[in-house]
Order: C-alpha cells, then structure tokens, then sequence
C-alpha cells in the first residue's frame, strides 16, 4: 500500500531540504513500505555491458551520499545513481537552497554539491558489495579546486572498485563555473584525465567500470555538436571502433524559467521537474542524432509517468531517470512508472524495450 498520498499534506509543511533529510531517515529505518515489483520481461535490457531489470533509475541528487541505495532499489528501480561526490567533503551553498514549485510540480535547487566526500561513500559502497543492484556514481568537483581534471580523477579512482558505472557532471549549474567544463578544451582535458585513471585502475587489476558524462539541457547547437564529438572519441586518441565515453546523461537542471507560474521561479539555481520534460526530450533527440545511436543516452527530465519515460526512450534513451516525481509523488513513483512503461511498450507491440530506443527519430511506428 502507498502511504505517501496520506504523509504528503505533512511532508509538504516541512522545508523542502527538512523533508528530504526526513525521507532519507525514514529510508534508512525501513519505514517506507516497499511497492509490488513489476517483473515484465519487455523491461529488461542490457546497456553498456549491464544487466537492467528495468531501464527506470533514480537520477543523482536524492541519495547523494550512497545511504539509501538499497531502499531505493527495492522501491522498484532498476538503478540508483548516487552523488555528486567531491573528493574532501564540502557543506554547499547557504540555505535555503531548495524550494518546491507546487504550481507547476518543479524544484529549483542551489545546492552546491553538499555531501560527506569520496572516503565516507567509497566506505558505504564497500559494505554492500555483495548485496546486488545496478549502482552508479556522479563525480563533482570541489568548489575550491583550480584544476578540474585533479577532483574528477580522484574520484574515479576511489569509486571504481564500487560503482557499476561513472557518471562525470559538468554541468550542475551550482557550482561556480563547472558549465564552462562542457566546452570542448576543458571536456577533452578531463574526460582524457578520467579515462587514463580507470586504464591504470584496470592494468593493476582493477575493474573499470563504464564511463558516462551528464550534460546540460541549456547548450548551443554548436556546444551539442561539440561534445558529441568528443564523446565519440574525436580528440581523445581512442582506438578505432571505440567511443570517448560509455554512454551520456541527458539532462540536468535547467536555468530556464519559460512558463512557471510558481512565486518561488526567480529563485536562483536548476529548476527540474515536469516543466523540463519536453525541452530536456528534444535535447535528447538531437544528441541521439549527432551520435548517430552509437552511443547509449540515459534521459533525465520531467518523468513523472510511464508515458513519460517511453517518450524519452522513442526519442533515444536507453535508460531513463528521475527524481523530481518523488518529492510529489513519493518513493513508490519509481515502481508506478516502471509498470506503466510496460504496459506502454506492450500496447505498441514491443517484446524487449531495446526496440523501442529511438523509434520515432528512426520514423518507425
């Protein structure tokens, strides 16, 4: 049974950053009743080299200090991504710095990348090894560092042995000049810098898990064209047939405000949520075209329902996220979405949701 529709009137009295630490606790002490599985075989999927029970995670934001991963994989998604992480542990941004837009279900966050450090999550990582679940890492950089590169070679190489997959954010518009980080230069130094460190990992016997790079929805078409360069390989000296990156999150926040109606919209910082979900879908799109399907798209952006999801995965995703939809809808909407993707993808006649990763820029019904 879903409690939240009867917490929420009480959860939604709370400050918004008070009602987020509240649901991490009530996570972490197993209050939160764990949601009916939906095991259809059409959401299966392998990207990457992973095995997905189904291709709904949660986005980066929620947990980020890896405290309530595997409460949240058993509220039915079919991964956790955790983070961001910085390498030395940092406070964020002064509060408040997270307002809930009711009117138009969004949030706009400036939380500046507050979490516990690499040490504290590579020791939560640690200790739940064994217990299974699809778990990817975010990588942010300190506030304070100069060099880039430096913060996000340090966590690749702390977090390699516990993620299932990496995930590089330059482009949380909270931290001070990490946007300026997509540019092709300063792109091409860092993803250099993370792919020797995991190659080092992996010659001394290390795994080296795959490597993403999280985007953000608020990008030129020349800037678009750039990183799908370079996230094929151009400028990074891979060899033939290979890619720069594993794979690309599409997207994060945005610092559009077209069509609130909130009185919380001239808050600075990302705003995510239900507003986000067609211009972050057509981001999608047109980095599924520049890549030309050769690299798997994970969409971020406005899902709130199963419908949702599928329209990002016609439009090229591979995987999709969410985080938003929680902070209305509860823990249980992961589940719900998952359900109604199936039911999506059989109605159209799909045996494996593979099939339905980018039909409609393939112009396929």
């Amino acid at each position: 049974m879903d409690l939240y529709p009867l917490i929420k009137p009480v959860v939604m009295r709370f400050d918004p950053e008070c009602g987020h630490r509240f649901a991490i606790a009530a996570l972490r002490a197993g209050l939160v009743p764990k949601p009916p599985r939906c095991a259809d075989t059409v959401l299966e999927t392998r990207v990457f080299g992973i095995d997905f029970a189904n291709p709904v995670g949660l986005a980066a934001g929620f947990d980020k200090d890896a405290e309530v991963v595997d409460a949240m994989l058993a509220q039915g998604f079919g991964c956790v991504e955790v983070g961001s992480v910085t390498p030395k542990p940092q406070p964020g941004n002064e509060k408040p710095r997270l307002f809930r837009l009711v009117e138009d279900r969004a949030v706009i966050n400036r939380m500046g990348f507050n979490n516990k450090g690499v040490a504290a999550m590579a020791e939560r990582l640690a200790k739940r090894r064994s217990r299974g679940g699809v778990v990817g890492v975010n990588l942010g950089k300190n506030k304070d560092t100069e060099r880039a590169v430096d913060d996000y070679v340090i966590g690749a190489k702390a977090l390699a042995p516990y993620a299932d997959y990496l995930a590089v954010n330059v482009s949380s518009p909270n931290t001070p000049g990490l946007r300026t980080l997509q540019s092709r230069a300063p792109l091409v130094e860092i993803l250099a810098g993370v792919r020797a460190a995991l190659a080092e990992v992996q010659a001394a016997g290390g795994r080296r898990p795959p490597l993403l790079l999280k985007i953000a929805p608020d990008l030129t078409a020349a800037d678009l064209a750039d990183i799908a360069a370079v996230a094929l390989g151009e400028d990074l000296g891979v060899a033939e047939g290979e890619t720069g990156v594993d794979g690309l999150i599409v997207t994060n926040t945005t610092w559009s405000r077209e069509g609130l109606k909130s009185p919380h919209k001239s808050q600075q910082g990302g705003m995510s949520g239900a507003p986000l979900l067609k211009s972050s879908t057509e981001v999608l799109r047109k980095v599924y075209a520049l890549t030309g399907g050769r690299l798997p798209l994970v969409g971020v952006g406005g899902v709130f329902s199963g419908r949702d999801a599928y329209m990002k995965i016609r439009a090229g995703a591979s995987l999709v996220q969410l985080y938003t939809a929680m902070v209305y809808d509860g823990p249980g909407v992961g589940a719900r979405v998952v359900a109604e993707l199936a039911q999506c993808l059989r109605a159209d006649g799909f045996v494996h949701v593979a099939e339905a990763v980018g039909v409609d820029a393939k112009g396929t019904p």
